[in-house]
């Protein structure tokens, strides 16, 4: 496996990961009318107009199979509520079920950190869904429960919550020298 920056090609198989993605992690957990509206075309044209931009709002990164096929990826950019100390933000990690568990998030989340590092944010959050079975995984990553907050898709209200590393640079320091912990 491998982790790479993502670019305009890749919008297809990364809308494909979050569409399978969402229909496996979520199901049973939200409705099943949510998980309905989620389409394939409706996400390859977002990611195209976030990665195809001439100034994209937003950097990503893929992980390949040996085959090249992408299997996961992971977002990023200027966290995007203003807050004072977590001023970068990682916006999506998905991972097809099948792949989940072997590093990968791991992976891809440390390429996210160190790219806001790059940027010059000192600090990120995130934001999931109560419900998502991954909160464990944040939370092992050292991922700081900061608050929660409705979230409406649609017509369905669900919550999510935010986690916080407020020290980014000493966090992938010690993602790089125990990188498979």
């Amino acid at each position: 496996m491998s982790i790479r920056h993502a670019g305009c090609a890749d919008a297809v198989a990364i809308a494909r990961v979050s569409v399978d993605t969402w229909r496996t992690t979520y199901s049973g957990l939200v409705p099943d009318a949510l998980l309905a509206t989620i389409d394939y075309g409706d996400r390859e044209r977002t990611w195209s107009a976030k990665l195809c931009a001439a100034d994209p709002p937003l950097f990503a990164y893929v992980a390949t199979d040996p085959a090249g096929n992408v299997v996961g990826f992971a977002s990023g950019g200027p966290e995007r509520e203003a807050d004072p100390v977590y001023t970068g933000e990682l916006y999506a990690l998905y991972i097809q079920a099948g792949r989940q568990r072997s590093g990968l998030g791991r992976q891809l989340v440390a390429a996210v950190a160190g790219r806001l590092l790059a940027d010059g944010h000192t600090a990120m959050l995130l934001w999931v869904l109560t419900t998502n079975p991954a909160r464990g995984f944040y939370e092992r990553l050292g991922g700081l429960y900061l608050r929660e907050q409705p979230l409406t898709l649609g017509t369905t209200t669900l919550h999510e919550v935010a986690y916080g590393w407020p020290h980014l640079a000493a966090w992938v320091a010690q993602l790089q020298a125990n990188p498979v912990a």
